[in-house]
C-alpha cells in the first residue's frame, strides 16, 4: 500500500509521461518502455474512475436512504400516536407500547424536583 495520496500518484505519473514523451520517447528505463508505462497508468486510471463511480452511487444511496428514513420516522411517529390513543390495546400504558421501546405511564418515576436554593 502507497503512503502517497492517490490524486497525487496521478499527477506524478502524468508528469512522468509528459517528460518522457516530449524527451527521451524512444528510451527505456527500469525495463520498462513508455507504451508499456503507459498502459500501466490507463489501469490505474481505470480503477480509478471506477472507484469515483462507486462514490457517487454512495453519495446517491445515502441520500436515498436519508430521504427514506425521514418518511419512515414520520410513519414510526404517525403509529405511536396512535398506539397511544387506542385504548383497545392499552394506549400509552400497554404491551405493544412497551415492546415498541417506550416507558408506560406506570412505570415512570415522578419527576424528583430541586429544592429552591435558600438565600442567607
Amino acid at each position: 500500500m502507497s503512503r502517497v495520496a492517490p490524486g497525487a500518484i496521478q499527477e506524478r505519473y502524468k508528469r512522468y509521461i509528459q517528460a518522457w514523451e516530449t524527451l527521451f520517447p524512444d528510451s527505456v528505463f527500469g525495463g520498462v518502455t513508455l507504451a508499456q508505462f503507459k498502459a500501466m497508468a490507463a489501469i490505474s486510471n481505470k480503477d480509478c474512475d471506477v472507484i469515483a463511480d462507486l462514490d457517487t452511487q454512495m453519495a446517491g444511496a445515502i441520500a436515498s436512504r436519508d430521504g427514506n428514513d425521514d418518511t419512515i420516522m414520520d410513519a414510526m411517529e404517525l403509529i405511536v400516536n396512535g398506539v397511544r390513543a387506542d385504548k383497545s390495546v392499552g394506549g400509552g400504558d400497554g404491551v405493544l407500547y412497551k415492546e415498541m421501546g417506550y416507558v408506560p405511564k406506570s412505570q415512570r418515576k415522578p419527576p424528583v424536583r430541586k429544592p429552591k436554593p435558600t438565600t442567607p
